[in-house]
């Protein structure tokens, strides 16, 4: 009987679903990187290279505008995951798939899952790092807000230096001490804002401010005799409820 001699393929490759796995786990490079090899093992070196070329792409795309779309936060962890993942396993399955199947049948060998993994694993340090990195530096450079305390209570006052110099600042603080504001019974939280000549002060107070006028009133009074003390700027209050940007009443 004659023997014939059949030749399985050397190489291993990476199934869909350990693309899939490592792509959720580290990225669009992820795929790439596995993406690539698979394009190596089907002598398809041209895509491989196409594959290194998107996935890098992609990636300073979908990272990037991590800190360019507005309420970024406001979107599920989950949910920029699972899109590129997706798009990463259709074009496994597009590109890859009738030459997944054919390396599988004729006995090729796979990667398992845990080298994909694994993979992932690595390719989130690469990705996460500079991010990092990148998001720290911003935050060194432009962060400018620094916060003052002024009294035995540790009266705060929170400022921008690069909206108004800290020599205002302290006699605004100042002011708030002669009107009586800043005294020695609850510790008090305002934040201070230069628009051209006049000065914003947030003042942060509970939600009840709301629904009582006498409270109202006296933050009238108190930006009355502010304005005394400062005849050359425009004093305004803001008064916020939890937040500065809860505005729950505009006094000028």
């Amino acid at each position: 009987m004659e023997q014939t001699n059949i030749q399985l393929p050397a190489q291993k490759i990476y199934k869909d679903r350990a693309i899939w796995a490592g792509t959720f786990l580290g990225g669009p490079l992820v795929a790439g990187y596995l993406m690539a090899e698979n394009f190596k093992v089907f002598n398809e070196p041209d895509k491989a290279k196409k594959a290194w070329i998107y996935a890098i792409i992609a990636t300073v795309v979908i990272f990037g505008g991590i800190f360019l779309i507005p309420d970024i936060d406001k979107v599920p962890r989950q949910f920029i995951p699972l899109v590129y993942t997706a798009i990463a396993y259709y074009l496994v399955i597009h590109y890859q798939g009738p030459n997944i199947e054919k390396h599988i049948n004729g006995g090729g060998q796979t990667y398992n899952w845990w080298r994909a993994l694994g993979i992932g694993l690595i390719g989130t340090v690469i990705t996460i790092a500079p991010i990092l990195g990148i998001a720290y530096f911003t935050d060194t450079v432009t962060n400018t807000e620094t916060v003052k305390t002024y009294g035995v209570m540790n009266n705060k006052v929170g400022f921008d230096k690069k909206n108004i110099p800290e020599r205002e600042v302290d006699q605004i603080a100042n002011s708030f001490t002669t009107t009586g504001f800043f005294d020695h019974a609850i510790a008090k939280y305002v934040y201070v804002k230069k628009n051209n000549s006049n000065y914003e002060i947030s003042i942060s107070c509970g939600k009840s401010v709301e629904s009582n006028p006498q409270a109202i009133a006296v933050f009238v009074q108190l930006r009355n005799d502010m304005q005394k003390l400062f005849p050359n700027n425009k004093i305004i209050f803001n008064i916020v409820v939890d937040h500065l940007d809860n505005v729950v009443k505009r006094i000028e």
